[in-house]
């Protein structure tokens, strides 16, 4: 009896462990997600050699984590056409390589249940980005508008406000890194894909900071994804608006919940064999 008792000690124990662990990956600020976006064009469902090329292709990306926060691949295109993939994962550039490990991780994680059978998908998380396509994108410029935020407050009893944000984002111009900047209570970031040469970041990171400065006004913070490129600005006590929901935030809710329900459903299978060997 003592035993099944220590059985049932230790099954309770995985499992609030396991919820205790879930709950904190949901939560991490550099998980956060962003947006997504998915192919049209589906592969079939079960094994094919694009599924599997897919797969070793997003095993290779967290595996390439440990030593790079950005790297780029293309599998099967000189022996394969038709099954040919190519992709690439990026962190922010504050990022630890521990902390960008486990981001992409996540993005990992979410990107087939948020595109599930697509030939092409990307995911933005607060701290890294995960794409891959079945034609070859790679150094290719793309000034595209994928996702803009700016915050619903906005500062109208600072006459200086406009100007320091102008001043941040016009330093953002002309970087090909990752870059910070700031001016008074004003801060901004830009940051381009790795895959990009230094012009063409330059141009993306420019198309990015008119594009901030025309969608978001007077807003204290705002946000703009290109295709290619990223750039922020936030006025004091602004860098994270994330409580401001929007359509996109909810989407982001329900990949999580997914995600969630996923792994409640891999800790009661766990739990039941657990169960099965203590009643046996």
């Amino acid at each position: 009896m003592l035993m099944r008792r220590n059985s049932w000690t230790a099954i309770a124990t995985t499992f609030l462990l396991s919820c205790s662990c879930l709950c904190f990956c949901l939560v991490k600020p550099s998980y956060v997600y962003i947006y997504h976006g998915c192919s049209q064009e589906k592969y079939p469902p079960g094994t094919t050699p694009f599924e599997s090329n897919l797969n070793s292709l997003l095993s290779s990306a967290v595996s390439s984590t440990s030593q790079s926060s950005y790297n780029a691949f293309s599998i099967g295109n000189d022996t394969s056409p038709d099954s040919a993939i190519f992709g690439l994962y990026q962190c922010r550039g504050d990022l630890k390589l521990p902390d960008c490990s486990e981001c992409v991780r996540s993005a990992v994680s979410q990107i087939g249940l948020a595109c599930p059978y697509s030939y092409g998908a990307s995911l933005q998380l607060e701290g890294c980005y995960v794409r891959y396509e079945h034609v070859d994108f790679l150094g290719r410029p793309d000034t595209s508008l994928r996702y803009n935020k700016c915050s619903k407050r906005e500062v109208t009893d600072d006459a200086e406000f406009p100007r320091r944000r102008d001043t941040v984002l016009a330093e953002l111009r002309g970087d090909t890194g990752f870059h910070v900047t700031f001016s008074g209570s004003v801060s901004g970031f830009g940051q381009c894909l790795g895959d990009l040469s230094s012009s063409d970041c330059s141009a993306c990171i420019s198309d990015a900071v008119n594009n901030l400065k025309t969608l978001c006004g007077s807003a204290a913070a705002g946000d703009v994804f290109l295709a290619q490129c990223h750039a922020r600005y936030w006025a004091s006590g602004y860098y994270n608006y994330a409580s401001e929901s929007s359509s996109g935030d909810r989407v982001g809710k329900a990949v999580a919940v997914i995600i969630g329900v996923v792994a409640a459903l891999s800790v009661l299978v766990v739990l039941l064999s657990l169960c099965k060997r203590a009643m046996g």
